[in-house]
């Protein structure tokens, strides 16, 4: 479905909205602060986005659709450093006090507004391809594994190992143009359970009982995360009999998979007879969620999103983005799932844990 018009609230987010919703999950700031003054957390953050504007600007220039691309890439570059180092001074400028979803905002906003509109389409194109060319392989070692538990647990390691590919990490980005990655080599070198948050068991016992007629999925990167890590998942939830909505953004950011690209992605992985390696795809929806971040602020989707989700009963919020960064303690009138690994070494301070550690935040609503 196209997005258009109005954006409204996420249906299943508890009522009231601004009593019960705070996007961002990490506070920068307390009321009791120097509103002139930016706290060490703000710093902290500040630097991490300008820390990844070489491998934003990297990308820019490289892009042959835009006409004197590394003159632009330049103009982006100095702009958004020089907005951060505004912040530094007075947190209220540009619309302060920052947050993540600012942060990533303003950045997106400049890279328009100097001309570029999707500087990842390549590298997008280049992983999906390669991942389309593997999805098989992974189903059937999915499908190898008879007992049902262990299945499951498989599917949320490939999650993981999937989410790795992710653009915005400026560690990552780096660690990726030097050798890529192997998909099935990160699953195997996922961080030991327990996770830093690890519901795993509560949502595998919940999943035994097939107790979902609807989920609704966000999800996050192109490549090896939405088709080896997403849709191995979501194929397993059609198998057992779960309506699947997908939902992808409306404009490109980072290397997230956009709604377009989405529908792209599934014809190409269907069979002649429209079904996902043997399981009918009647009962999956890609959804354009309105979003063009990143992250998302769930009190603003796209009314086509907000009426498919209307009477799901799981939310899955996948991603260090739309699942840790935003939305780690967004409250549901139904189960929820949070799911991502930790790729900032900011956001493993705040959580306590490890960087590449694991995000398994299951919360179940009981019925009744």
């Amino acid at each position: 479905m196209e997005s258009s018009g109005e954006m409204v609230a996420f249906p299943l987010l508890i009522t009231p909205i601004e009593n019960n919703y705070r996007a961002c999950t990490i506070p920068y700031r307390f009321p009791s602060d120097n509103p002139k003054k930016p706290t060490p957390i703000e710093l902290s953050w500040i630097n991490l986005f300008a820390n990844s504007i070489p491998s934003f600007k990297k990308r820019a220039e490289s892009d042959d659709t835009v006409t004197d691309a590394p003159g632009k890439a330049e103009k982006f570059a100095q702009r958004y450093a020089e907005i951060l180092e505004d912040f530094k001074k007075d947190p209220e400028s540009h619309g302060g006090p920052p947050d993540c979803i600012l942060l990533c905002r303003i950045r997106e906003l400049i890279l328009r507004e100097v001309g570029f509109r999707d500087i990842f389409k390549k590298v997008k194109d280049e992983e999906n391809a390669k991942a389309i060319s593997l999805f098989k392989d992974v189903v059937n070692l999915n499908n190898a594994i008879e007992e049902e538990p262990k299945r499951v647990e498989n599917l949320v390691r490939g999650i993981f190992a999937g989410n790795i590919f992710d653009l915005g990490s400026a560690k990552l980005a780096e660690l990726f143009s030097k050798d890529g990655m192997s998909f099935l080599a990160s699953c195997q070198n996922i961080v030991p359970r327990p996770w830093v948050i690890d519901d795993l068991d509560a949502f595998i016992s919940k999943w035994g009982k097939k107790p979902w007629k609807k989920a609704v999925i966000f999800v996050d990167n192109s490549g090896a995360d939405i088709i080896l890590g997403i849709l191995p998942f979501a194929r397993e939830l059609l198998r057992c009999g779960t309506k699947v909505v997908l939902a992808a953004n409306d404009l490109p950011s980072i290397n997230d998979v956009t709604y377009h690209e989405l529908l792209e992605i599934i014809s190409k992985l269907k069979d002649e007879n429209g079904q996902l390696m043997g399981v009918d795809t009647q009962n999956l929806l890609i959804a354009n969620s309105g979003n063009d971040l990143p992250v998302i602020d769930l009190s603003s989707v796209s009314q086509e999103l907000a009426y498919l989700a209307s009477d799901a009963d799981l939310v899955v919020l996948e991603g260090m983005g739309r699942g840790i960064e935003t939305n780690l303690y967004a409250q549901f009138r139904c189960d929820s799932l949070k799911i991502g690994m930790v790729k900032h070494p900011e956001v493993a301070q705040f959580l306590g844990g490890r960087l590449y550690d694991c995000v398994f935040k299951f919360n179940e609503v009981s019925s009744g």
